[in-house]
């Protein structure tokens, strides 16, 4: 049975209910079983937020004196949420760093060689998302910058100040 934790407000499964639901789903054909424990453990272990290259970006940049929020959603007029990773919301900033795997990197995102049927149509609809949640931030008046994992520190902490400061420019227009 599913609770809703009164705090967050996100719904807690029991863990014993989560392992029947991951079976149901497996027996289904929802998604692939996983081809050992140890791989089960390390997807698991894949953060949503708060991954190194974020974690050091954020710190590089609050270090300078920069305040911003993280994971902030953001609820566009054409009915889009969305989570980026670094928002300057006076500046209307949104900074995503991605995952070169999880986004398709062209430089080092490479296609699984197992359970391919699963993986492959995940990663494109990842890519689809992606573009479609840059041009509703932009068609809002949002500065997007989307920074890919294997980027050096230094290269994307320049790229976020220069999306920093020319969102901050007023008399852009657009």
């Amino acid at each position: 049975m599913a609770l809703l934790d009164g705090f967050t407000g996100v719904v807690v499964m029991p863990a014993n209910d989560r392992e029947r639901a991951r079976e149901a789903a497996h027996a289904r054909g929802a998604y692939p079983a996983p081809a050992s424990e140890g791989r089960s453990r390390n997807m698991r272990a894949n953060q949503r937020r708060d991954t190194k290259p974020e974690l050091a970006l954020r710190s590089s940049l609050h270090r300078l004196g920069y305040r911003y929020r993280k994971d902030y959603r953001l609820s566009l007029d054409d009915g889009i949420r969305v989570r980026p990773d670094i928002v300057f919301t006076a500046r209307k900033v949104a900074i995503f760093v991605d995952g070169c795997f999880w986004h398709a990197c062209p430089e080092h995102g490479r296609q699984p060689t197992s359970n391919e049927w699963y993986w492959a149509p995940k990663l494109a609809r990842n890519v689809e998302r992606d573009r479609t949640v840059t041009a509703a931030l932009e068609r809002a008046g949002w500065e997007v910058l989307r920074i890919w994992e294997h980027e050096q520190l230094a290269t994307a902490f320049e790229l976020a100040i220069a999306a920093i400061e020319h969102g901050s420019d007023t008399s852009r227009t657009g």
